[in-house]
């Protein structure tokens, strides 16, 4: 797990990252207007004023007890913000603004959580006291990069949602240039056959994993090719306009039957206005970037790759490609063992929107595979399970075992608004196949 050495160390590693943390999820919410706050702009999501208290009461709910000996003071909050709402089929909240506390209720309450967190943790970390850091089941420095990165992994879906929120209900913030970009060829790169390890070892405390990472183990992986470049929105425009959303003969039945029952016939992000396709941005509505890469569901990901007659990578062949050598060795990240930096890839909330899949020639791996970490994630074929070894965390039972039911499938990379503490290569994110509404985009592969 994460190691730590002094108090002195602690406060400066954790502590400065769980602030940095709350800055930017507290500028995600400025984004929104505040008579918006209330809306729900993904169907299957809670309204945005939940997670709002949500990411306080995680942290307060996982560290009173625990680390900080501190007394709850509105229990009625700390169960009312304690859980969202995962992506399903059908069974759709149906709460009304009115049934959920004002802003000024949800502020007073925030605000009062991080006082008491703040002191609790100053005085777990206080300099000059014998180490506490390390002597708790699970140790506090777990605990505390749990709550550093679930609050930062809703720092990208939270964008997700605001993402969808009319326009004139965000304040514009920056964004890069949409220039021109030069034009990707489409090709292949053989990936020789050689080992991957797929997770961390129990026995690493050097770094921190989340209960689906563990336990480490090797696949050795056949030969195969795979995608240079991410899938364009140029070359999926080529899949709508050869019928790929009326082939019933490329679809499952289970995608089918979403695909119609939903009417869709193109990306989430996609609006045709006249003859025109346009990309909704952030904060603008833009014309489609051809050189840009095309974010779709899972379903429709494996549609395309159908049509193009290839299939999704494995789990296995995507780290193969994006961390292995011909030699058989691994590297920490595509390009080599350098920590992600904003040459690396359109990564860590840099940018809010894609970038062209050729902006970022360093980001590239051993087998010259582009743009694997960033601008991005990418959809496996691989259905969201366990390792051998698994197991939950006792304080948080339900984080990857809830999900292991079949219906969520394993994504890797990471895009414009993830974190650069989750792009270490152990960590797996997940969604249901028929959530369109993710960062996510496709790479083939072929045998």
């Amino acid at each position: 797990m994460f190691a730590v050495r002094t108090n002195v160390q602690v406060k400066e590693n954790l502590l400065a990252r769980l602030a940095d943390a709350r800055t930017q999820t507290d500028a995600l919410f400025d984004v929104v207007r505040p008579d918006s706050l209330y809306e729900r702009p993904i169907a299957e999501r809670h309204r945005i004023a939940f997670y709002l208290g949500h990411l306080e009461t995680f942290d307060w709910n996982l560290l009173r007890e625990r680390l900080l000996n501190r007394k709850a003071f509105h229990p009625e909050f700390d169960r009312l913000f304690a859980f969202g709402i995962d992506p399903v089929d059908g069974g759709l909240p149906a709460d009304q603004p009115a049934d959920w506390p004002s802003l000024a209720e949800i502020h007073r309450y925030i605000s009062r959580v991080r006082t008491e967190l703040d002191d609790g943790l100053a005085d777990a970390f206080s300099f000059g006291a014998e180490p506490k850091v390390e002597q708790e089941d699970p140790p506090a420095s777990v605990l505390l990069n749990v709550a550093i990165e679930h609050r930062l992994m809703h720092a990208e879906t939270l964008a997700y949602m605001i993402h969808r929120l009319p326009l004139e209900r965000k304040r514009r913030e920056p964004v890069a240039s949409t220039l021109m970009a030069r034009p990707v060829m489409p090709s292949m790169l053989e990936i020789s056959a050689g080992p991957v390890t797929l997770g961390l070892s129990h026995g690493d405390r050097s770094a921190f994993g989340w209960d689906n990472e563990y336990e480490a183990h090797r696949v050795i992986v056949p030969a195969f090719a795979i995608d240079e470049y991410k899938v364009s929105n140029g070359q999926y425009l080529e899949f709508i306009a050869a019928g790929g959303y009326d082939d019933r003969a490329l679809w499952t039945e289970h995608d089918w039957n979403w695909r119609t029952q939903n009417d869709i016939r193109h990306p989430a992000f996609w609006k045709r206005i006249g003859n025109r396709w346009y990309l909704r941005a952030m904060f603008d509505e833009v014309p489609l970037p051809l050189e840009w890469p095309v974010y779709v569901s899972h379903a429709e990901a494996s549609v395309f790759a159908r049509w193009a007659g290839k299939s999704l990578p494995t789990e296995e062949q995507w780290q193969r490609a994006a961390y292995g050598t011909r030699q058989g060795s691994e590297r920490a990240y595509p390009w080599g063992n350098e920590a992600p930096g904003w040459t690396h890839g359109n990564v860590d909330f840099h940018n809010w929107d894609p970038v062209p899949l050729n902006a970022s020639p360093e980001n590239r791996s051993a087998f010259g595979v582009a743009g694997m970490l960033g601008n991005g994630w990418e959809w496996t074929a691989s259905v969201f399970g366990p390792f051998d070894g698994f197991e939950p965390f006792e304080f948080y039972p339900g984080y990857s075992a809830n999900f292991f039911d079949g219906e969520h499938y394993v994504a890797k990379g990471g895009s414009a608004r993830t974190a650069a503490c989750l792009l270490r290569r152990s960590f797996r994110n997940w969604f249901q196949s028929h959530y369109p509404y993710v960062y996510a985009g496709i790479r083939c592969v072929s045998q």
